[in-house]
């Protein structure tokens, strides 16, 4: 027949207290403990390193950002120019520059 004295309870469950621990179960909790604390400063170290070094990939993109910023406004001058029919002092530098090479091959 079923029982209906209310739920089981398992006798070997990992919860709760466990009978036999004394004194020497102090140090043990003790060490860890330290084992914890010594944990958390790792944890905070590589946490530090972790954020320095995105710091430090974040500045060095936005550097790129501003010399790609500027080299696009030059460009966007030199293309307003060349649409006025003139040809920027850089742009005829350059095109002098190929057309030395040019003529060397």
């Amino acid at each position: 027949m079923i029982s209906k004295e209310g739920p089981h309870r398992k006798e070997s469950g990992k919860r709760g207290r466990k009978p036999g621990r004394k004194s020497g179960d102090k140090i043990d909790m003790k060490a860890k403990l330290e084992r914890s604390r010594q944990s958390a400063r790792e944890c905070r170290a590589r946490k530090k390193l972790r954020y320095q070094y995105l710091e430090e990939l974040v500045a060095d993109r936005e550097k790129a950002v501003f010399a790609l910023r500027k080299e696009l406004e030059k460009f966007q001058v030199w293309a307003k120019e060349i649409d006025e029919g003139r040809i920027p002092d850089d742009i005829q530098m350059i095109l002098e520059d190929v057309g030395a090479l040019k003529k060397e091959k």
